[in-house]
């Protein structure tokens, strides 16, 4: 007997019922985007080895999925480090492609590679998957989808703005309660000159991005197994326990970086972000000054962006900020860009957790036709072609079989409407529409059914 199949670690099938809800919060994340300008793209699955290794930091790039080379990949790989078991020098001579981590790096690389043909600025938008061989855990997932606006060629700091803008837009749409944390890199670079290791900024940030999993104990064990000494680790801490309003909290940095221009230019571009949303105002959400959320990406120099749910604990839904020097990896310099992204996946089981999907996120189809034979259902075609015509999704069920068997498999696919129309109902050119969650039952025309499950 066979084996049954399995699916990676990591991975899911999607469901109809879960896709009709994927594709409700997609839908509304583009009409978002493109009220503002976003235009849409898309980029391969996987990316050449360079194009994605070294852009992500060390523990970025050790979650990046590796593609072999085809053939005998072995035979180009010297014996040395072989025997070495040495993976750094291995993989590059196996591997020459690599399935993309996320979708910013590749559209750098677009952006590169288009420049010229390009309107600048130029905002995109991109829905698609990504993959990290990160370990699976609740919300955590191997493949999952990125859903990104950016914007290149502007170095204004109105684009932020704007970005903060379209987070609150989109989880207003979407009837969820968020926050909206707020950092900036010059900042983490003047707290690191603060703490007297300006040249482990790397070191510094991905141990602080971690406060949230780790706690205190946790972050300050990492930097003192990495060699920080013990006074720049009570200044650490004293970064961490620093509490107030977001104005209190810029005074505290004001004192701190007297001697920090970068650290000053950080406060300036924080005011300025900061002031400027909150003159314009918030729908639903909250916006934060948080000194230590880092996000652990080498190629932020600007602003961070992290959104989490008020209504249930999973972690970040979103996260982004501003990154001048992405480009000039690929050969092309001063080409400033900031973009967000919106994690699909969790914004998914938030929403179910909480119970928010709309009804017409339940189904795609909101009328089924019930089949009494050959006669009837060429009269059943001629209406669903008109409901069609009108914007209704419906469908007709194929076989004349018995009608429970029939309302059973409305029923299973959460079709809120079956409509009933036999030979004495044809004659009269009406039917009888029943709800299926009620068992309500009442007489339609065609003109009538067209109407009702037009506002639907």
């Amino acid at each position: 007997m066979a084996n049954k199949p399995t699916l990676p670690k990591g991975t899911r099938d999607f469901s109809p019922n879960e896709m009709v809800k994927r594709q409700y919060i997609m839908e509304t994340l583009k009409k978002v985007f493109q009220k503002t300008g976003y235009q849409p793209i898309e980029t391969p699955s996987f990316e050449n080895y360079d194009t994605l290794m070294g852009k992500y930091g060390e523990e970025g790039d050790r979650l990046i999925f590796k593609i072999l080379k085809s053939g005998d990949y072995l035979k180009k790989v010297d014996d040395t480090s072989l025997s070495e078991r040495d993976l750094q020098k291995i993989t590059p001579s196996i591997s020459d492609k690599a399935l993309r981590y996320d979708l910013t790096v590749p559209f750098a690389r677009y952006v590169v590679q288009n420049h010229h043909e390009l309107a600048m600025p130029f905002k995109r938008y991109q829905i698609q998957p990504v993959w990290r061989a990160d370990r699976p855990q609740k919300g955590r997932f191997r493949e999952f989808y990125q859903c990104d606006c950016d914007v290149v060629g502007s170095d204004s700091l109105w684009q932020e703005v704007e970005l903060v803008q379209i987070y609150d837009e989109a989880f207003t749409q979407l009837n969820l309660k968020t926050t909206i944390r707020l950092n900036n890199r010059k900042i983490l670079a003047g707290l690191s000159e603060f703490i007297g290791e300006e040249d482990r900024i790397i070191d510094f940030t991905v141990a602080l991005d971690k406060l949230d999993k780790i706690g205190e104990e946790g972050v300050v064990k990492e930097l003192r197994d990495k060699g920080f000494s013990e006074d720049s680790l009570e200044k650490v801490l004293k970064i961490i326990n620093l509490s107030g309003s977001d104005e209190q909290l810029l005074d505290e940095l004001n004192q701190l970086f007297v001697d920090s221009a970068i650290g000053q230019k950080g406060i300036e571009e924080m005011q300025f972000i900061l002031n400027q949303s909150k003159a314009l105002g918030l729908s639903s959400a909250k916006l934060k000054l948080d000194l230590t959320l880092a996000r652990g990406l080498n190629y932020y120099t600007g602003a961070i962006f992290e959104v989490s749910s008020d209504e249930v604990t999973l972690g970040s839904i979103g996260g982004g900020g501003r990154y001048d020097d992405l480009t000039g990896i690929f050969g092309l310099k001063n080409v400033s860009g900031v973009g967000i992204s919106f994690g699909l996946d969790r914004i998914y089981l938030v929403l179910e957790e909480l119970n928010k999907f709309p009804s017409s996120a339940n189904t795609l189809t909101q009328v089924l036709f019930v089949n009494f034979g050959d006669n009837e259902v060429l009269e059943t075609f001629k209406w669903s072609r008109a409901l069609r015509s009108n914007g209704v999704n419906c469908e007709i069920y194929p076989d004349s079989s018995k009608m429970k068997k029939q309302f059973d498999y409305a029923n299973k696919k959460s079709i809120p409407y079956v409509v009933i129309m036999g030979s004495k109902e044809i004659e009269q050119k009406r039917a009888m529409m029943k709800n299926m969650e009620t068992g309500e039952q009442i007489e339609v025309n065609i003109e009538t059914l067209i109407s009702f499950l037009k506002v639907k």
